[in-house]
């Protein structure tokens, strides 16, 4: 009778413990791989973040917010996050600084558009209501009417 290593059977664990000694051996390569890399790698340099001074003292509107120009869009950080932005001057420390801002106009627009959304889906499932209401209403008719004439 030959042995067959389908069943698990003493013929088949050598085999078993290679591949689990290959998959192991594998995994803390991985591990112990990546952990040797991240020590040669230099940590990277950060700068210290500092608290714009609108933050954190009171400052005074120079220019209300308008919409950024091509040459501060380039330029100015504060100009990627709205599109437009206001100089403030900080009253402590004096400094004259841009400051990101939303204008009126562009949140009333934004505002109706987003009410007129509304105003559109309202309708929409109104009319999906009424529709699957009549729907609804002529199959309890007709399940009406059959058990009527089935009288």
């Amino acid at each position: 009778m030959e042995s067959d290593c389908r069943i698990p059977t003493t013929c088949c664990r050598p085999r078993i413990l290679v591949l689990h000694a290959l998959f192991w051996g594998l995994v803390s390569l991985r591990v112990f791989g990546a952990s040797i890399l991240s020590k040669d790698e230099k940590p990277p340099v950060t700068r210290p973040i500092t608290t714009p001074c609108w933050q954190i003292e009171e400052f005074v509107v120079a220019t209300e917010c308008s919409q950024c120009n091509a040459f501060q869009t380039k330029t100015l950080p504060e100009c990627s996050l709205t599109g437009y932005v206001e100089r403030i001057n900080c009253t402590k420390t004096s400094k004259e600084v841009h400051k990101s801002c939303r204008s009126t106009l562009l949140e009333e627009h934004l505002f109706w558009k987003f009410e007129g959304a509304m105003l559109g889906l309202t309708v929409l499932f109104a009319l999906v209501v009424v529709a699957r209401q009549r729907s609804l209403d002529r199959l309890a008719s007709e399940k009406v009417r059959r058990q009527i004439e089935s009288i």
